[in-house]
């Protein structure tokens, strides 16, 4: 168990790593969380007038859950305990509970902070609850995984939730360029690594500062000698990260033509080439939740109901990508992938949409047809809403014959149905509406 004094953020020798010597020590210093922590908002007024609440920061690794806590623990007026949910058990919680409910009777306030608070088990999250309650202990838990899903109803009541984001790219390069200059980092030394090298950390870190911070250091340290000083070189960095893809732009262009390679080897029925261009995407370290993103438009845009069961399949690798990231979930979205690829191909969905978007451009004001209007007070009652509206259900064939589109767009179509797959009987069925409903014999 850990249980310190502020001691994981106290003092900062040389010999430790980059990361914890850069770890900021000041809201002024802390980087990202504009949302939380920009001026005026609600975190930062907490924490500047010192009414810390019990809470749960939530987000992605190296993003400064933990940091955040330093700082609240350097401005609080209470004591400051720490706990990590993967060496702490059920006694040590009761033992600091107890001198908690001491030092309530002293009126004095204990802050626990417990790091990956999602790893304790429900009996002991518990054994917080009614510290919590009785205000004895302010609880931080930081958790990379969704609070609703990994901590106690119970408990998670009675804390409020701040999501943390990853941080952006333009958040981390001004961490690098600061470790650059700081005495704290490699201020002392003169390092030379050009800008497009730091940004490409920045990418290649993925919104985790962590991450940057030990990618510039193993940099920086197998950097080549001169009588200038260390030079960070592209083989080097490259070697340092191992991936040879390191200079992929998730913004970029090259970004952009590999997910339309990607998609088009689906729309293509290709599984090789479609594994392959998600391979390079996901090795040059792109967020395997874009991908999945995009899995789920396709489902619908290029399967549509020739395949239903597609949609059904993105989501699932999309929930898969959520609960065990890279690089477990590659094989996730492979299998999401190839499904797509083999699946029978419609785009019917996708063309009715745009083609109803445009109607419904052009007629953006046109009222709601009276018969497809709700009446619930007197005065709808008179002024004919719902007048003419017919219940499917009250019908033998459990369809209406009524009017669904406004009098302009009477008789429009916009779902044209294809015979791939299971759509051949979906078109077939809808001919027979159709045909039923303009007085033909078909139903």
């Amino acid at each position: 168990m850990e249980m310190e004094q502020l001691s994981l953020f106290d003092q900062k020798p040389l010999d430790m790593p980059l990361a914890s010597r850069m770890r900021p020590e000041t809201l002024e210093e802390f980087a990202g969380q504009k949302h939380l922590l920009g001026s005026g908002k609600i975190l930062r007024q907490l924490i500047e007038q010192d009414r810390i609440s019990s809470m749960i920061f939530w987000g992605p690794p190296g993003v400064g859950k933990t940091t955040l806590a330093g700082i609240i623990a350097k401005r609080t007026r209470a004591s400051f305990v720490t706990f990590s949910a993967v060496t702490s058990g059920i006694k040590e919680i009761r033992e600091v509970m107890a001198q908690a409910e001491k030092n309530r009777h002293m009126q004095e306030r204990m802050l626990v902070f417990v790091d990956e608070i999602h790893r304790f088990n429900k009996a002991q999250q518990d054994a917080f609850l009614p510290y919590v309650e009785r205000g004895s202990i302010i609880l931080i838990g930081a958790t990379t995984e969704n609070p609703s899903f990994e901590i106690n109803a119970a408990l998670l009541s009675r804390c409020k939730v701040f999501v943390l984001n990853a941080l952006t790219e333009q958040d981390i390069l001004q961490l690098l360029t600061g470790a650059l200059k700081s005495r704290k980092g490699f201020g002392g030394m003169p390092v030379r690594i050009g800008e497009d090298l730091l940004m490409a950390i920045a990418r290649f870190a993925n919104g985790d500062a962590r991450t940057a911070y030990n990618t510039l250091e193993m940099a920086v340290l197998n950097g080549v000698i001169t009588a200038e000083g260390t030079v960070v070189t592209k083989e080097v960095l490259t070697q340092c990260t191992s991936r040879k893809s390191l200079l992929y732009d998730k913004k970029g262009e090259e970004h952009y033509n590999i997910i339309s390679a990607l998609h088009k080897s689906m729309r293509n029925s290709d599984p090789d080439a479609a594994i392959y261009w998600l391979a390079r995407m996901l090795e040059a370290g792109e967020d395997p939740l874009y991908v999945a993103r995009r899995l789920i438009r396709f489902a619908s845009e290029d399967v549509g109901m020739a395949d239903s069961r597609a949609l059904d399949v993105a989501v699932n690798t999309y929930q898969a990508c959520h609960f065990i990231g890279m690089p477990e979930c590659s094989v996730n979205l492979s299998h999401c992938v190839t499904y797509l690829a083999m699946a029978p191909k419609s785009n019917a969905l996708y063309l009715a949409y745009e083609t109803a978007k445009t109607d419904a451009q052009k007629s953006i004001s046109e009222p709601v047809p009276l018969q497809l209007r709700n009446a619930p007070t007197r005065l709808m009652q008179e002024l004919h809403y719902g007048e003419g509206y017919q219940y499917a259900h009250d019908t033998e064939e459990k369809v209406a014959k009524m009017e669904c589109l406004s009098s302009s767009l009477r008789g429009r179509r916009y779902y044209e149905p294809t015979e791939q797959g299971e759509e051949k009987d979906v078109k077939e069925k809808l001919e027979s509406l159709r045909k039923w409903k303009e007085g033909e014999k078909s139903l």
